[in-house]
């Protein structure tokens, strides 16, 4: 499923690629997977205002984003992406690119399909760096599958990377093409997310998202996501800034919502 002999043909010229991408570490990576077979799939994804899937838990910070951690059970070609994603050869691979021991986390948690409906939008935001349930996993990268055939630019959805530590930081945009895989570090400074989209009615922004970790001997000062929105208002700004507080308090005395609704 996965074009694993394209992938490790130079894996030292990728990750200086990656190394060395601005604004942050990234790499772009085409033909990600077996196109006929990836396309196949593309109709065994269900409208998810009709299935009830469950929209995220981004609060003010998103809209109209639906996830779907256990996407393998829509099809075998994603149970066959699911199997190759955690396998050791995809580890050994991503962990020459990146430089660090890495895996990927099995239970996807946050991840898995992700859809965005009308409007949808996901305000910039830097990832939770450890994981809820297993706190000496270390989140080093996101991998995002993106399945849109036949986007447009007037659709917009660009994924938009920014540079935190700057004052002022010109973003990457990205195109959310078909096959398209995007690969990028998350750390404190990693700022991404995508403006308002304009997909025709009934469709749908589409990826697969993976989240990649390292084994830490002990477990690590956790951080919650923190958002950083562009265009809203002060109030929100301010929130925004302080949402991952919230967040951690409403965790320690409920649990992870995005842990209890797989």
């Amino acid at each position: 499923m996965i074009n694993f002999d394209a992938l490790e043909h130079n894996v030292e010229a990728q990750r200086m690629v990656f190394l060395n991408a601005s604004p942050v570490e990234h790499i772009v990576i085409d033909d990600f997977c077996n196109a006929k077979a990836l396309r196949g799939a593309l109709c065994r994804i269900p409208d998810p205002l009709l299935t009830g899937t469950t929209k995220s838990r981004d609060y003010m910070f998103a809209k109209n984003k639906f996830e779907k951690s256990d996407f393998e059970q829509l099809c075998p070609v994603f149970a066959e992406l699911k199997v190759e994603l955690l396998s050791a050869r995809f580890a050994a691979w991503i962990s020459g690119l990146t430089g660090e021991d890495m895996f990927i986390d099995p239970t996807f948690h946050g991840g898995g399909l992700h859809q965005g409906g009308i409007d949808s939008f996901l305000d910039m935001h830097v990832d939770f760096n450890y994981h809820p349930v297993n706190p000496t996993w270390r989140r080093d990268i996101n991998l995002l599958l993106y399945l849109n055939e036949g986007w447009q630019r007037a659709y917009g959805g660009h994924l938009k990377l920014a540079d935190g530590r700057l004052d002022v930081s010109i973003p990457e945009l990205i195109e959310p093409l078909f096959n398209r895989a995007v690969i990028m570090l998350t750390r404190d400074y990693t700022l991404h997310g995508y403006d308002p989209i304009a997909f025709p009615i009934g469709s749908y922004r589409r990826s697969i998202a993976a989240y990649g970790y390292t084994q830490m001997a002990q477990e690590g000062m956790g951080r919650t996501t923190v958002w950083y929105p562009e265009t809203s208002n002060r109030l929100k700004r301010l929130l925004g800034r302080h949402m991952h507080k919230l967040v951690r308090i409403k965790s320690a005395l409920l649990g992870s919502g995005t842990d209890k609704k797989r």
